[in-house]
């Protein structure tokens, strides 16, 4: 894969792994004496929540998880489960430790 292509996946990912807002505009016409009009126009906003699977791969690139010890692994898991209850920005989802 060329370096270029690479980074705009992992720029992708990211993207994917915080979250991000985006608008959806859907478009009808219509013909009025021959011509087409905008008839209507809906925009949408919407809210994609942060995805734990992109979350998963973007930390699996930086960290082997076999080589840390118990003790690092619970502090591994704590700090996830704090980034995720930051990543929850609407309350939707509330993610606690069992």
């Amino acid at each position: 894969m060329k370096e270029g292509s690479e980074d705009s996946v992992k720029d992708a990912l990211k993207k994917k792994a915080f979250g991000y807002d985006t608008e959806e505009t859907v478009e009808e016409f219509a013909y009025k004496e021959g011509e087409e009009i905008l008839a209507k126009k809906k925009v949408t906003k919407k809210n994609v929540p942060p995805d734990i699977t992109a979350i998963k791969m973007l930390l699996e690139e930086d960290v082997d998880l076999s080589e840390m010890t118990d003790e690092e692994l619970e502090k591994e898991k704590i700090r996830l489960l704090k980034l995720l209850e930051k990543m929850n920005i609407k309350g939707e989802t509330k993610w606690k430790e069992k």
